[in-house]
């Protein structure tokens, strides 16, 4: 089990939390790419005024989870879709499938191999 967080820690990380879901441009986003804190990063990822350059950046997160947020999130572009995409089928994961889900909502087909078709 881990340490318990101090009530000040806890009070800084609700103010974390609630600056993640308001932040609304670049500046505001830049301490949540390092925050330490994987569910602050993913809240910020899902923040609806995330811009396109914002989730381009989260698309790099370690946790699979903010990757999911940057995938399913309605500015991210088609390259950070793309770049979302595991070319090895044995790495394929949850990340992978979020992608392509989105860019088959899209109208962009892949073959039995999960490559893309060329239209």
């Amino acid at each position: 089990m881990g340490k318990r967080k101090s009530p000040e820690e806890k009070a800084d990380e609700e103010r974390r939390y609630a600056r993640a879901s308001a932040a609304s441009s670049v500046e505001d986003f830049e301490p949540f790419f390092t925050d330490p804190n994987q569910a602050i990063r993913n809240v910020a990822a899902l923040n609806p005024h995330a811009s396109a350059e914002v989730l381009d950046r989260f698309a790099d997160d370690r946790f699979w989870s903010v990757r999911i947020a940057v995938a399913e999130h309605p500015t991210t572009t088609r390259e950070t879709l793309l770049r979302l995409l595991e070319p090895d089928p044995r790495r394929r994961g949850v990340v992978h499938h979020a992608a392509r889900e989105r860019l088959e909502a899209e109208g962009v087909r892949f073959d039995d191999e999960g490559t893309i078709v060329a239209e």
